[in-house]
């Protein structure tokens, strides 16, 4: 029977004590709700954790999750390059909580938006201010019109380059002593 590359909600939650769960989305996305007993390395951060990360897959099945499950898969393709196996939540967080499942949050954690939500409000933010500043200078409104250009090469692509630029932003960075106690606690 070949190796599934993803696991419903109802599949993962049957066999939540036997994986390790990692989170790959940013450290506020991951405070505002995870999966229980879940590892947050956010996906800008999976090359440093390979080491960890193999350990671990060496002892349990690894599932990668995030809010819809792109990002996940994104991990789950880093992660078979470089020779570990390891599975995606089909829907990701979105899915799990659909169906009723719990999440967990750390006490006095910080809710940020998901990042698609950020990029809305960033990319929208921005063709606003292109659009009112072209009423003054016309060449302004090449803003929107670049944010519109960008919009769709990252759906064309399923990149994300403003998601990566706001992934930079203090709130949606690991502090590295919670990174490596993350890795820390995999790697043993």
């Amino acid at each position: 029977m070949p190796t599934p590359t993803a696991l419903t909600a109802d599949q993962a939650r049957a066999r939540l004590s036997e994986l390790y769960v990692v989170d790959v989305r940013t450290p506020g996305e991951f405070a505002s709700g995870h999966l229980p007993g879940a590892h947050n390395i956010p996906l800008g951060r999976l090359a440093e954790a390979l080491p960890a990360l193999k350990a671990a897959a060496t002892r349990g099945d690894l599932l990668m999750v995030c809010a819809s499950g792109t990002r996940s898969a994104q991990a789950c393709a880093t992660l078979a390059g470089h020779g570990v196996p390891a599975v995606t939540l089909a829907g990701g967080t979105s899915g799990w909580t659909g169906r009723g499942y719990d999440v967990e949050r750390p006490a006095g954690g910080r809710a940020v938006w998901a990042m698609e939500r950020q990029v809305r409000l960033a990319a929208g933010s921005l063709v606003l201010v292109g659009l009112a500043l072209g009423l003054l200078w016309p060449w302004a409104l090449w803003l929107s019109a670049a944010i519109a250009g960008g919009l769709v090469f990252s759906a064309l692509t399923d990149t994300c380059g403003m998601a990566r630029v706001l992934g930079m932003l203090p709130h949606n960075r690991p502090r590295d002593a919670d990174l490596r106690g993350t890795l820390a606690t995999l790697a043993d």
